[in-house]
């Protein structure tokens, strides 16, 4: 068994944050997300358990969903779905997610796609998982510039959603949100407390050594790069040969 990937970590990351989880949708460009919870649903079943069922919005294997987006918001709202995964142009200490643009709205300098429904989705689903891979300080930023979705409401706002847990390239955080704010929880090989710092704009809790993020064993690795690899090729079908193209060059 070759070396275990950058991404292979982040994707058994996510397989462990969506442990216990009955119904987890992905949106149509998040192949990392979709492979977490395509690892979990692997385990699951290996073992002899019922698996999550998983949603992907734009896959027609993976998703039960006929009229989109719609009935993702009616399903959540109804509280059948258990988790989401939601990025940002711009994420800050508090939680809050920009996808808006850059600079004081409406003349932002940079514009991204739009807030969707983000925000919706952050209230009612109980287990939201940021993830963005890139970690910058133009990223993860003291303030955004634009709240897309809050990450905490004031007292007296209903909530049965909100975010657990920001997982980046470098690091996995959870979120506190009676502070609120994140504490690092692990540090992912190759990567040390010091960059961590130095590419977050905001301030974050940790222990004086953080731990390393866990490494998958072969069994899981195993089923990573065989079914999961091959179930991910219908909606993300670039992403798995890219991957797979990576186990070869390690390979080699």
């Amino acid at each position: 068994m070759s070396d275990v990937l950058p991404r292979e970590v982040l994707i058994c990351t996510i397989a462990r944050l969506l442990d216990g989880v009955r119904h987890v949708a992905v949106g149509a460009s998040s192949p990392i997300p979709a492979a977490g919870a395509m690892l979990l649903r692997a385990m699951k079943e290996a073992g002899g358990a019922v698996g999550p069922r998983i949603s992907i919005l734009g896959s027609v294997e993976h998703n039960f969903f006929t009229n989109g987006s719609a009935e993702l918001f009616d399903c959540a709202g109804q509280g059948r779905i258990d988790a989401f995964f939601l990025g940002g142009g711009q994420i800050d200490g508090f939680g809050n997610v920009n996808l808006v643009g850059i600079g004081d709205y409406p003349r932002s300098s940079v514009r991204w796609p739009g807030s969707f429904g983000s925000a919706y989705l952050y209230f009612v689903v109980p287990r939201v998982i940021l993830f963005r891979e890139e970690h910058t300080s133009r990223v993860f930023v003291e303030k955004v510039d634009f709240v897309s979705a809050p990450g905490v409401s004031p007292e007296g706002v209903f909530r049965s959603g909100g975010p657990i847990a920001l997982l980046t390239g470098k690091g996995l955080f959870r979120f506190d949100k009676t502070r609120p704010g994140f504490e690092l929880e692990s540090v992912h090989p190759g990567h040390d407390l010091a960059e961590i710092k130095q590419a977050t704009g905001f301030r974050f809790e940790h222990d004086a050594e953080p731990r390393q993020t866990a490494l998958p064993d072969g069994s899981t690795l195993e089923l990573l790069r065989g079914r999961v690899f091959d179930e991910l090729a219908e909606p993300y079908p670039e992403f798995a040969a890219q991957m797979r193209r990576e186990l070869v060059a390690v390979d080699a």
